[in-house]
């Protein structure tokens, strides 16, 4: 949260220096808050505080964001920081303009400035050398140049004329976006991008994950046929402030042949919308936003529609009323246009209920314009978690190969990443360009493709594949399912002659364990250890997450693996990239017990060494030498169950250090005895372990075989045991 911004006078209409805490250089430095605190003590050109609030130290906003830049530090680009610190002074004005007014007056001046052709303090130049310009006299001159420009009010001059000369700050803070993101269209779209921070929610809770955001682009195929030379109109009825069709324009650079048609019933967002893609280009002759719910369809064609239905709660969200909407967007294509719809899952692919609903649906599918319905995971719309969407492509006169046939995919349980994002893209693009090909086609890898006449018979039944994808089936994973079956039951068989083979050998499992009587063992420390040498106390090192793979020559022991979250020898790094790049970074010896106290106490024997331990891991090894030697077995399990090592969950730190975690200094005799026993039950750990992993694996195959038909079950085999 901003501190504070001093009072800004009338006859100053840019802002005085913007005081921030160490929690929001933090924050637009884009590290942890203990980073700032490390700077400070460590850096001594940082800059000093200017003042004070509360007890905490406030810094000018301006002298910190050059500091950083000339250092270097942070995770935050330098125009990324200036236009931060140009959205942290924004912020600081909201206790006296609206989140509203914010947004709409800075999108006002950045557009009138993108229309004027020159910076906004021009209109203060007359102002004497020897004093600031004068705020009534800066806004007067605004207000005369959107006049002027805007005379007809359709982008600037009703959002100037509806505030007051207090509002001429702003204009300088616009300069700064302007500045910081080398023009008019960058400055919009990173106010547009912070609009929850400003405190419009309502603005920003339609806004979907960039993952969708791309998808949506790429199943339009834009780029592709502006590069052919087209010339392209895009459409979106349901606009909002324009999310999905600037994410088109983004994906392109020829927006001279772009012509943007939009509508929305709420008027706010329709100015916005104008404004927003003038300043990206789109000329005023080639842009028509209407207030309503109808596009103007006369100013040109559509040739791609993007759109997202307007979201309803669940208690009042109607079937029908999605299905007639998106009858309305059917109606906008013309041949060769394509639609792509965004709306909820229960109208768009779940079953219908509701005869009136489903004889829509289903009127659709046998329009012959449905090209794909694809049910999407929950969570792509983060404002709305509980929200399951889904996404339909429509297209009018598809290639003879598609026609009466619908690609149907269902990716609700998997996570839109990049690669499902793009294998999902070509699915559609290819089912677009071909159609179905049989044997020699694209076999979608999320979908299958199914005849509209099968779905009309089972009519109001959900649109989702009967079946996995017909590549998925036909994979070398799945072909290789019985192969592999049998190579986990041998497996299985050769554990199983070992463990009985060990146990003939070594007998039942006895660990001779008897009650104490007497005295119990003195209490020692890990620190009174590690002070008389038995045990001695290595760092970890701070290994950069980039530098890891999963085929370098040493194993990487961080908190992941020794707490049992990662598998040990998941993370690797090449010891070349390790001796270049990291020359005081050591190696573990065999037998070194491997700790972590972060996210909790883990502890790890590493039998093998010649690994690297990452921080905050640190290393323990024992002393052979010493007069009461322990081995590092024994060490690990006392370090285990000590007691007092939980943390509390609101806690910052653990409860005590390590060096205080109590042990019993068991006698060397007893320590040898409570080695053997552990390194046994590792043994048969490890045997028990190799029978589980090889029935777990046999056990998944064969049910992941049987549940998408691929394999099917014979006689069991018996066997007789005498």
């Amino acid at each position: 949260m901003v501190t504070g911004l001093p009072n800004l006078a009338l006859r100053s209409p840019a802002p005085l220096p913007l005081r921030v805490s160490m929690s929001d250089i933090a924050t637009f430095a884009r590290v942890k808050r203990p980073v700032v605190s490390t700077w400070r003590r460590r850096h001594p050109d940082f800059p000093a505080a200017v003042s004070e609030h509360s007890g905490r130290p406030l810094f000018d906003g301006s002298q910190v964001t050059d500091w950083l830049i000339a250092s270097g530090l942070g995770n935050a680009a330098p125009q990324e920081l200036r236009s931060e610190l140009a959205l942290f002074g924004i912020i600081a004005l909201r206790d006296r303009f609206t989140p509203w007014q914010l947004v709409e007056t800075l999108g006002s001046l950045l557009c009138l400035r993108r229309l004027g052709r020159r910076p906004l303090a021009d209109d203060g130049a007359n102002a004497s050398p020897t004093s600031p310009p004068d705020a009534e006299a800066l806004w007067s001159a605004l207000l005369r140049r959107a006049e002027r420009i805007d005379a007809e009010d359709d982008f600037v001059l009703r959002e100037l004329r509806s505030i007051d000369a207090t509002a001429a700050p702003l204009a300088r803070l616009a300069e700064d976006l302007v500045e910081s993101a080398y023009d008019e269209r960058g400055a919009y779209e990173w106010l547009l991008a912070a609009r929850s921070r400003l405190g419009l929610d309502s603005l920003a809770a339609g806004a979907v994950t960039p993952e969708l955001r791309r998808l949506l682009t790429q199943v339009t195929d834009l780029r592709v046929r502006l590069e052919r030379g087209e010339s392209l109109t895009l459409a979106d009825p349901h606009a909002r402030a324009g999310d999905l069709l600037a994410a088109l324009l983004d994906d392109t650079e020829d927006r001279d042949r772009v012509t943007v048609l939009a509508a929305d019933p709420d008027d706010r967002l329709t100015r916005i919308t104008r404004r927003r893609f003038l300043l990206a280009g789109v000329s005023e002759l080639d842009l028509d936003v209407q207030t309503g719910s109808d596009l103007e369809e006369r100013f040109a064609d559509p040739d791609i529609v993007v759109t997202q239905l307007p979201y309803r709660p669940g208690e009042d969200r109607s079937v029908l009323a999605a299905l007639t909407e998106l009858e309305r967007v059917a109606y906008l294509l013309r041949p060769g246009c394509t639609a792509v719809v965004l709306g909820p899952a229960d109208a768009l692919v779940d079953e219908l209920k509701n005869t009136e609903a489903a004889q829509l649906r289903s009127a659709l599918l046998r329009e012959n314009i449905v090209e794909s319905v694809i049910a999407l995971p929950g969570g792509v719309l983060p404002f709305r978690p509980g929200y399951r969407p889904a996404l339909w492509t429509l297209t009018r006169g598809p290639v003879q190969a598609a026609e009466g046939k619908v690609l149907l995919a269902d990716i609700s349980s998997e996570q839109l990443t990049p690669g499902v994002r793009m294998r999902l893209a070509e699915d559609v693009l290819l089912w677009r360009a071909e159609g179905f090909r049989g044997l020699d086609g694209h076999d979608p890898r999320y979908g299958r493709v199914v005849p509209v006449a099968d779905l009309d018979r089972a009519f109001g039944g959900p649109l989702a594949p009967s079946a996995p994808p017909a590549s998925a089936i036909w994979s070398d994973k799945v072909t290789e399912r019985p192969a592999l079956i049998a190579e986990a039951e041998a497996r299985l068989e050769r554990a199983t002659a070992d463990t009985r083979t060990y146990e003939d050998e070594r007998g039942p499992y006895r660990g001779a364990v008897l009650r104490r009587v007497g005295r119990l063992p003195e209490r020692t420390t890990l620190g009174k250890l590690i002070t008389a040498r038995r045990v001695t106390r290595l760092p970890g090192h701070r290994i950069d997450e980039k530098h890891l793979t999963r085929d370098g020559h040493h194993t990487v022991l961080g908190p992941e693996e020794i707490t049992g979250e990662r598998p040990v020898g998941d993370r690797r790094i090449d010891r070349l990239l390790l001796a270049a790049e990291y020359e005081q970074a050591a190696l573990t010896e065999p037998g070194d017990v491997v700790y972590t106290l972060a996210p909790r106490l883990g502890v790890y024997v590493d039998h093998d060494g010649f690994s690297v331990v990452a921080f905050p891991a640190r290393v323990l090894r024992v002393n052979a030498d010493a007069r009461r030697p322990l081995t590092p077995r024994v060490l690990a399990a006392l370090l285990g169950a000590a007691r007092g090592t939980a943390r509390s969950p609101s806690a910052v730190r653990p409860a005590r250090r390590v060096e205080d975690y109590q042990l019993p200094d068991l006698d060397p005799d007893e320590v040898l005895r409570f080695d053997a026993l552990l390194a046994e039950t590792e043994r048969r750990e490890r045997l028990l372990r190799a029978q589980s992993d090889a029935l777990a694996e046999a056990r998944s195959l064969t049910i992941a075989g049987l549940a998408d038909g691929t394999l099917t079950l014979g006689e069991p085999r018996t066997t007789n045991r005498t």
